[in-house]
């Protein structure tokens, strides 16, 4: 059942943004959005459309976004992981939906997914997803990340990279707190993927 304050386009509490109504700087990243060689995941529907309420925020959001995912040298696999471990700690729908099929393309064992899903033991991963799940997990759920993940997560990554890491899952944690906060609706065909935790 959707809630009445949801709008039938957008899925969310806020009106699809209009290219027309926007300034200069959001009719650009509108353009992006929506482009279909280099746009956002869902386009206007989910966090882009969100973000054009705002343009400025959008503008400076962008490219912060482009360089966590695509340019701060994670492969695909630990990008979509480290999401995915982002998207159960905020148990946001709407992000688990749009990445974990994005995660099984980027190589991201199904196993894997699942000890995130289900929040079950690392035990018989690969150590670097295993690393990546129990940082996320001690970083997002805990709160406090022990001297022992800490120094696995250092050696796997470096310095530089690990700031990275904990940018990313940050951007995203951001980015369900938007989701959560406009009550953003899955597709009418898009089941739930992610189960209530135990």
């Amino acid at each position: 059942m959707i809630p009445n304050d949801i709008d039938p386009q957008s899925g969310c509490r806020l009106p699809l943004p209009r290219r027309e109504a926007l300034d200069e700087v959001g009719q650009r990243i509108f353009d992006r959005a929506v482009d279909p060689k280099g746009g956002t995941i869902r386009g206007l529907r989910g966090p882009g459309g969100i973000q054009l309420h705002s343009p400025r925020y959008g503008e400076l959001a962008g490219p912060l976004n482009r360089y966590l995912r695509f340019e701060a040298g994670f492969s695909g696999r630990v990008r979509e992981l480290a999401i995915l471990v982002t998207a159960r700690a905020c148990d946001s729908q709407f992000e688990w939906a749009a990445h974990e099929p994005a995660a099984l393309k980027e190589g991201v064992p199904a196993a894997a997914i699942d000890v995130v899903k289900h929040g079950k033991p690392v035990t018989g991963l690969e150590e670097a997803d295993a690393v990546v799940i129990e940082f996320g997990r001690e970083t997002l759920e805990a709160r406090k990340v022990t001297p022992g993940t800490y120094a696995r997560a250092l050696a796997q990554f470096g310095e530089r990279m690990l700031v990275d890491l904990v940018a990313l899952m940050g951007n995203y944690a951001a980015t369900a707190a938007m989701l959560t906060a406009f009550d953003m609706q899955l597709d009418a065909d898009q089941p739930p993927l992610l189960p209530p935790r135990r």
